[in-house]
């Protein structure tokens, strides 16, 4: 089976196929950097870091684009976002921008989510977004009025084919502020007219101002993917009107299709109502990493597939916590059962390296289906229960090719591909270079010769104290194995 991706556009699953042969270019909408990233914004950067990461492990080149929006992000009332949040603050809206951009690549670093390869900012591309405003100008797309320019929304016949929305369903003011100096409505503001006290503006050939919202997107992801390419994506509530306005624009500047798949993440709600900043019923990640680890948060996300919405709870999360634990028990049990064989020289002869071949082709089979992380994290946690089952049963031991293969498929599957899997959950370095694998040999080295010696009451203190500290000895008939509680 091939990668199947489910297309906005066309409202059907479609069969992946990139412009380019072997190149994927896709432009994600990024945070309006305001305030501290929350859990819905960790639902959208995380599902998008698993397509980048499972496009990558298919073979392909990937160029992500994710911007900041800095500037022109449209409240309902015309005001820029980014400008209230500096008259609240008192701070210049740079400043603030400035430190949320950095403290939301710092929550996006603790959850695993890799960097994009580009991080455009909307205030750093004026210059294309006025080219793009000259355009639609010179083709009758957009009027200019009162020093501001509108798009035309009329003028361009296929508007609302990503939504599904039609011209007289639009409700009037969709982000921007009704104003009579527009022609209709539904048309949305490309660049607004800055009044005196507005702090960020900038010079134009309509005088000085600001862009509005839905251009910064246009100009940027054609700048660095061209005019038509792979993949646009972002959260469902942008859409409409945001990626409705997108195509309308690009598309009536260029004259040619805008993205050739679009990828919506569905939303987070806290007792069936979106979470959102607005609605006060958010969680940062700040300060939800206080009580969980990050990785934690990542693999409660990846519970939902990325179209599905993610009921936030604590219950949940604990409940991830707890089969997170579980994995990762496994696979440390498995890299012990392979130091201690190595180090013993005792292999055992029952073959299993074929049946990674069997979980691999399940777990590739989920994933191309439309990226389902759920599905293929319930393969790997197939393959817990069979190695677990395996490595108890001293009858039988596992041959060392099996047993590597099954700790190179985890590590290439929950690693490299969930990011749900960090090095240091196999063996965790100190600042001398040994590791607390090579420690807890030495422990339980000495515990098995206090036993040997019958000293009980010395082997109990070992056990008891390490069990204080979130470490746990189980005694098998040839060894001694340990695990980290969490």
């Amino acid at each position: 089976m091939s990668l199947v991706v489910y297309n906005t556009l066309s409202r059907k699953k479609e069969e992946f196929k990139p412009i380019h042969e072997g190149l994927v270019g896709i432009y994600v909408c990024g945070p309006t950097v305001y305030s501290d990233a929350h859990v819905g914004h960790a639902k959208s950067y995380v599902s998008f870091d698993i397509i980048v990461r499972y496009l990558r492990f298919l073979g392909y080149k990937v160029l992500y684009i994710q911007n900041i929006t800095d500037v022109g992000h449209l409240l309902d009332d015309g005001e820029d976002r980014m400008l209230k949040q500096s008259r609240i603050e008192k701070t210049h809206p740079m400043q603030i921008a400035e430190t949320i951009t950095r403290s939301y690549f710092e929550d996006m670093d603790a959850l695993g989510v890799g960097r994009p390869d580009i991080s455009p900012r909307a205030s750093g591309h004026i210059i294309e977004q006025i080219e793009i405003i000259k355009e639609l100008l010179k083709k009758g797309n957009a009027y200019e009025v009162n020093g501001s320019v509108y798009f035309d929304v009329r003028t361009f016949k296929d508007y609302g084919k990503l939504s599904g929305r039609t011209l007289d369903e639009l409700i009037e003011g969709t982000r921007v502020e009704v104003r009579s100096e527009k022609r209709n409505p539904e048309d949305f503001a490309l660049w607004k007219k800055a009044e005196p006290e507005h702090i960020m503006r900038w010079q134009s050939p309509w005088g000085e101002g600001f862009p509005g919202w839905h251009v910064e997107c246009s100009a940027m992801s054609m700048k660095y993917l061209g005019e038509h390419f792979d993949i646009h994506g972002g959260g469902l509530d942008n859409q409409f009107p945001h990626h409705e306005c997108e195509i309308a624009q690009s598309e009536a500047a260029t004259g040619k299709p805008f993205a050739k798949y679009w990828i919506h993440n569905n939303l987070v709600t806290v007792n069936g109502q979106k979470m959102s900043k607005s609605l006060g019923n958010f969680v940062t990640l700040k300060d939800l990493f206080k009580k969980y680890d990050p990785l934690v948060v990542r693999f409660f996300i990846l519970q939902s597939q990325y179209r599905s919405t993610l009921d936030f709870s604590e219950q949940a999360i604990e409940s991830s916590r707890t089969g997170l634990a579980k994995l990762r028990n496994t696979v440390r049990r498995l890299r012990q059962e392979i130091d201690f064989r190595k180090r013993a020289s005792s292999f055992g002869k029952s073959d299993k390296s074929g049946d990674v071949k069997k979980f691999r082709e399940a777990f590739v089979e989920a994933m191309n289906d439309d990226f389902n992380a759920p599905k293929a994290i319930a393969v790997l946690f197939d393959l817990v229960t069979n190695v677990n089952s395996w490595l108890d049963d001293p009858s039988a031991p596992l041959t060392e090719a099996s047993l590597e293969a099954f700790d190179k498929f985890f590590w290439e599957s929950a690693s490299g591909v969930l990011g749900i899997l960090r090095k240091e959950d196999a063996a965790s370095s100190s600042a001398d270079g040994t590791t607390i694998t090579s420690v807890m040999d030495l422990v339980i080295k000495i515990r098995n010769e206090a036993r040997k010696q019958k000293l009980w009451s010395m082997s109990d203190m070992v056990r008891d104290g390490l069990k204080a500290i979130g470490i746990a000895l189980e005694d098998k008939k040839e060894e001694t194995v340990w695990k980290k509680i969490d």
